[in-house]
């Protein structure tokens, strides 16, 4: 098979603020394997999450010393190629197991979704992200959503580096608009909050009544990840006891192994394909979540419609969608996802179900 490698660049319509900083603009790479006249797609770049980080420069570098390896191999069966992707960073990986996976779909004529056996029809409505800022900005963010769609969903970031008293002012300001709108138009709006781990243990706790108080259904990564599995359960373990509502971890769970620790502390998982490497953990992990009692998150990061159409694959499997980031974009050169309301259905094509439309390729 033959791989290409492609860069391009990503432009938040509205740039994204978290605990960590702010991102207006990304650069993301394009993988395309080409085998038989058939030709699979997969996106992948560079992320941080506050205690690994991987640059797309890295990225391409690892695909490029891997495509001389690939010419002599086929796409299929995908189990043959396990070990060249188990060397592979987790967005190196991702990018490729991607584009490996839409290629099979499209030799096979079906969705990824209808091939393993999940009914694409269902999936629950996806939240919007208000990034941080005043408390001015964050309110016109919810509007300009609210005009883009019906948003039933909405992820508050919290963790401000202004410290706990602004945290609370977004809070209620937010909290209050949801309920204005629900007595205007009659329509319930759910309210989340992600810190992006902005807090120690002794201000998650005490953010903690409030958050509950304003109705907020779920914290995802209230605490800083850690490197030492041992420690980083140990934060979970501390606030579990505390938390009034669902508890998600998601800087801190990355693949199955860490699913499986994390399980006894938290009640749901945050997973996103470039921390998992791609489709085929994501499955393992959605599955193993879903049997052991654990709410499903899927995410995103600054991705385009490929990366987002991909997971929408996934979805029947998914609790909380979280895969918005396309929708902020301006120059996304993909066409994938359908969106019905504010809920992201699979592309109706064969593979992820998604078209590249905006690049030469």
């Amino acid at each position: 098979m033959h791989c290409r490698l492609h860069r391009f660049p990503l432009t938040k319509a509205v740039p994204l603020a978290i605990s960590r900083g702010t991102t207006a603009a990304v650069e993301h790479l394009l993988i395309a394997i080409e085998h038989e006249g058939i030709t699979g797609f997969g996106e992948t770049g560079g992320f941080d999450s506050g205690h690994r980080s991987f640059s797309t420069d890295a990225v391409a570098d690892e695909l490029c010393a891997l495509a001389p390896r690939l010419a002599d191999r086929s796409p299929e069966p995908l189990q043959a190629l396990e070990p060249l992707l188990a060397a592979l960073s987790p967005p190196a990986r991702c990018g490729l197991d991607l584009a490996l996976h839409d290629w099979w779909g499209k030799r096979l004529g079906q969705p990824l979704g209808r091939l393993w056996g999940l009914d694409s029809a269902v999936s629950a409505p996806t939240s919007v992200t208000l990034g941080l800022g005043s408390v001015e900005a964050v309110l016109a963010r919810l509007e300009r959503w609210w005009a883009q769609l019906p948003a039933t969903r909405i992820k508050l970031k919290l963790g401000s580096p202004d410290g706990l008293e602004h945290d609370r002012a977004l809070v209620d300001a937010v909290a209050t608009a949801l309920q204005r709108r629900r007595a205007a138009t009659g329509i319930a709006t759910e309210l989340q909050v992600d810190a992006n781990g902005g807090w120690d243990l002794e201000r998650a706790r005490a953010m903690l009544g409030l958050l509950a108080e304003r109705g907020v259904v779920l914290v995802e990564q209230p605490l800083p990840p850690q490197a030492d599995p041992d420690a980083d359960c140990a934060g979970f373990a501390a606030l579990d006891l505390d938390c009034p509502m669902a508890l998600v971890a998601d800087e801190s769970c990355w693949d199955l192994q860490d699913l499986l620790r994390l399980a006894p502390h938290v009640d749901g998982v945050n997973i996103k394909l470039l921390k998992s490497g791609g489709l085929a953990e994501a499955l393992l992990m959605a599955r193993t979540a879903r049997r052991l009692g654990l709410a499903v998150m899927f995410g995103c990061y600054s991705d385009a419609a490929l990366l987002n159409g991909a997971a929408a694959q996934l979805l029947p499997l998914v609790d909380w969608p979280d895969l918005d980031s396309h929708l902020n974009l301006v120059d996304d050169p993909f066409a994938g996802p359908v969106l019905e309301g504010d809920r992201l259905l699979p592309g109706r094509g064969p593979g992820l179900g998604v078209a590249v439309e905006g690049l030469a390729c």
